[in-house]
């Protein structure tokens, strides 16, 4: 079974327009996704399926709800959304509409067992951000599950809000950082490359375009990717997040220093550069950012 995030595998995306094809749909047991065109007064989901109008009673519209630990509001937030669903059967309204029944929470019932719950610490997954806080980005893991990246996880290079890594709704990957008994942590910076082949992108003399991500007294980092950024002179009137062009002086992989020099300042940054992952698939058991005899020991251990 294909436990992808809502709205990530288009061929989920199906219409029907025949009470055979429903029964069918029933006896299949597959899961299938359609956007959502109404959240009714009493909290159910209508979800348009072509010919029929579906409906995900409230009780069936996610994990958690009929437990009372998941609020209506994930209900609410599902408008003109795509959601994930079983087709449980086929009754006739009170008008005399024939009325496809659906489950959302059987469909995340059967990810958490069947995926979710067998996912390791250090299994690479593909994720889709769902919203960003100050204190990290939560992504759907599979069937409209949710869990956290911190802010910190999501590169080494540091930043002010999860905004200047990520975007809504964008897919990703992420890996398994930590399994608690009901909580999954996830990371993204252990596959977005060590200092050693973040370097490999650049050579000293060139003039490239950074990010302004921390002023000090001292000086200015500039982030060049998400895992490598560079101290540059104290230069008046930059900002945070503000791209610049800056000469690169010199590498000192001992250190983990990158120095530069400011050249020129720009207006606001357009948004979240996108992330080139050095690893994107499989499992991980231990992640080294600094190279071998650096002062300064980088890792992760899954």
């Amino acid at each position: 079974m294909n436990y992808t995030p809502e709205g990530v595998n288009r061929s989920l995306l199906k219409k029907f327009y025949s009470v055979g094809a429903i029964k069918a749909a029933v006896e299949s047991r597959e899961i299938f996704e359609g956007r959502v065109t109404l959240c009714d007064s009493a909290h159910n989901l209508w979800v348009d399926l072509g010919g029929f109008r579906g409906i995900i009673p409230r009780s069936e519209g996610a994990l958690g709800i009929l437990e009372g630990e998941t609020r209506d509001i994930a209900l609410i937030s599902k408008v003109n959304r795509t959601v994930c669903f079983r087709i449980m059967g086929l009754h006739r309204g009170s008008d005399g509409e024939l009325l496809p029944v659906l489950s959302r929470r059987n469909v995340q019932l059967s990810c958490k067992s069947e995926y979710i719950d067998k996912l390791r610490a250090g299994d690479i997954i593909t994720a889709r951000v769902t919203r960003l806080e100050g204190f990290g980005a939560f992504i759907d893991i599979g069937c409209g599950l949710n869990s956290l990246i911190p802010i910190d996880m999501l590169s080494v290079s540091r930043i002010s809000h999860p905004r200047d890594r990520l975007s809504d709704f964008q897919i990703i990957r992420a890996v398994l950082k930590k399994r608690e008994p009901e909580k999954l942590t996830f990371s993204v910076k252990e596959l977005l490359g060590t200092w050693e082949e973040n370097v490999s992108l650049f050579e000293c003399g060139e003039t490239v375009t950074g990010i302004v991500r921390g002023i000090e007294p001292y000086g200015v980092f500039v982030e060049l990717t998400p895992n490598l950024a560079g101290l540059a002179e104290y230069t008046d009137g930059v900002k945070n997040g503000q791209p610049v062009s800056v000469f690169i002086k010199s590498f000192s992989p001992a250190r983990l220093k990158v120095k530069l020099s400011i050249v020129e300042a720009f207006g606001k940054a357009s948004g979240p550069q996108e992330l080139r992952y050095f690893i994107s698939g499989g499992h991980i058991d231990e992640w080294r950012y600094s190279p071998p005899g650096s002062d300064k020991q980088i890792y992760t251990k899954f």
